[in-house]
């Protein structure tokens, strides 16, 4: 089984339809999204807090990569915590979850339902590209298997794996920019993403388009045909602190218009300091006051 630093094994696996597999960070991560390697001149500030110091630089002075890098970091920060709302849409029901996040560089984050009172309690860590889950209800620790990593996340349009917020997007692709365009006071720049002929990826590629303060505006997902499956657009853009995040952020799938995932955050807050223990199988199980 696989082990955290100073952490026991999780117990052995069960079989996982035996309850719903839960939750972005881009979300944001938030949606978004986790994921980066860092080339920072002082590596202890962040790539957002460095470009807040320096003029905006132009598009052949940074390269796709980067910029994927930079939006990444923008959002997750050295540390960071939100609350978000997310709200389910289907054509005839709707529910709505309430979830707090956590997250420490671009590799590890807990994630936690608070509402409602029959989802409350269960609880995601990620650390890199591994994953557990905690269900309160039969009181055990099962870690996902990478199979089920693009499953969707408690019936919504995120998967699992939008949800953990890996580096698979910088590690598994590779980047180029294919349009640049000012549009209401920004300069917006188009990036397609080609996964490597080796990369164990579903997408055939990827399109994103970031804001030039890093924030992704809209991130698409195209299959091996080159159809689109599904979009997450962005909006409701608020300066926290150096960094311009967006609150709003909604995956929706091209075929199914009238289904989608709305994720709203809300109390985010970067680089605040964080205990040893909070990624860990134990505080996953058993949370700390």
């Amino acid at each position: 089984m696989s082990r955290l630093p100073s952490e026991s094994t999780a117990s052995n696996p069960l079989k996982l339809s035996s309850f719903r597999l839960a939750l972005p960070v881009f979300l944001l991560s938030v949606l978004a999204a986790t994921y980066v390697t860092h080339c920072f001149a002082n590596p202890t500030e962040s790539t957002a807090q460095l470009s807040a110091k320096q003029p905006a630089e132009t598009a052949e002075q940074v390269t796709a990569q980067e910029m994927i890098e930079r939006a990444m970091d923008n959002w997750r920060g050295l540390t960071s915590s939100s609350q978000l709302t997310m709200v389910i849409h289907r054509p005839d029901w709707e529910r709505s979850m309430t979830v707090q996040g956590w997250t420490q560089g671009d590799k590890k984050s807990l994630v936690r339902v608070i509402e409602p009172k029959v989802d409350a309690g269960n609880a995601f860590l990620i650390d890199d590209k591994q994953m557990w889950s905690y269900s309160p209800k039969i009181n055990r620790v099962i870690k996902v298997p990478s199979s089920m990593m693009n499953q969707s996340w408690m019936g919504s349009d995120f998967s699992n794996k939008d949800v953990s917020r890996t580096t698979e997007l910088l590690d598994d692709y590779s980047h180029r920019l294919i349009k640049s365009e000012r549009v209401d006071g920004h300069q917006l720049y188009t990036i397609e993403s080609i996964p490597h002929d080796s990369a164990p990826v579903v997408w055939g590629r990827q399109v994103i388009v970031l804001r030039d303060d890093w924030v992704m505006l809209r991130q698409e997902f195209w299959d091996q045909d080159n159809l689109l499956v599904k979009s997450m657009d962005c909006g409701e853009i608020e300066a926290i602190g150096s960094r311009s995040v967006a609150m709003r952020c909604r995956m929706s799938q091209v075929e199914k218009v009238e289904e989608w995932t709305e994720i709203h955050n809300q109390n985010v807050r970067f680089d605040i300091s964080l205990p040893s223990y909070m990624f860990t199988l134990s505080n996953l199980r058993n949370p700390r006051r």
